[in-house]
Order: structure tokens, then sequence, then C-alpha cells
């Protein structure tokens, strides 16, 4: 016995589709604009805690190396030598940072990757969709 077969109109199946792809898009657009705004958290909150680090940290580390320096001297040597030392080592560290810090914000670690990893499936499964039915019209 066969089970009865209903016949679909091509208004009817153009209809489906574009309200499918309507509701498709409306979802992408949901998923991307939350993943974009917790990425925009995260960079508000990272850059206020570096501001507040900063500000804490910049008369610290003065203080730190005026005693670097004032015990350099007192282990004898010359007082240009010795701010020149700390200067050097403060230097090379504060440009170790700021080099790891960029790296940080680059544009490509910020990339809303879960959003386009799904743009990637829906279309991967959309031409699968249109070729299997693509298909089911020859046999028909």
């Amino acid at each position: 016995m066969r089970s009865p077969v209903t016949e679909r109109t091509v208004p009817g199946i153009l209809t489906d589709l574009l309200t499918q792809f309507t509701q498709l898009l409306r979802t992408e657009g949901e998923l991307a604009r939350t993943e974009l705004s917790g990425k925009v958290n995260q960079v508000g909150t990272g850059l206020a805690l570096v501001v507040g680090g900063a500000v804490l940290l910049i008369p610290a580390l003065v203080v730190l190396l005026g005693a670097a320096v004032a015990a350099l001297e007192r282990a004898g040597y010359p007082p240009h030598w010795s701010a020149l030392i700390v200067g050097g080592a403060a230097l090379i560290v504060g440009l170790i940072l700021l080099m790891i810090g960029l790296n940080r914000l680059k544009a490509d670690s910020l990339m809303p990757r879960k959003t386009i990893r799904q743009l990637r499936e829906d279309k991967s499964v959309a031409t699968q969709q249109m070729g299997s039915n693509h298909g089911h019209k020859r046999a028909a």
C-alpha cells in the first residue's frame, strides 16, 4: 500500500524557502550580535584593567627603578652607569610587555569565530539540500 503523496506547488515551495531563509538570517544575525557583544565587552574590560594597572604601576615602577639605581651606586658603579643599566633593563622589559599586549589586541583574536563557523555549516547544509532536492526532481 502506498502512502499518500502530497503535491507541493512551486509557489508554496518558494514561500517555504523564503521563510526558512529569512529565519536563518535572523538566527545568524542574533548569533553574530551576541558574539560580537561579548568580544566588545572583553576588549572594554581588558582596556579598563590595563589603564587601572598602569595608573598604579607607573609611580611604583619609578620608585623601584630609583632604588635599583641607588643600589648599583652603593655597589660601586658610577651614577650614570647605574642609571643606564637600570633604564636599559626597564626598556627591554617594557618593550616585551608592549609587544605581548599588542598581539592580544589584534583583530584576528577578536574575530567572531563561532558565527563564521556556523555560516559555513549553513552554507554546506544548504548546498547539500539543494543538491538532494535537485536529485528528487529528476527522479520524479
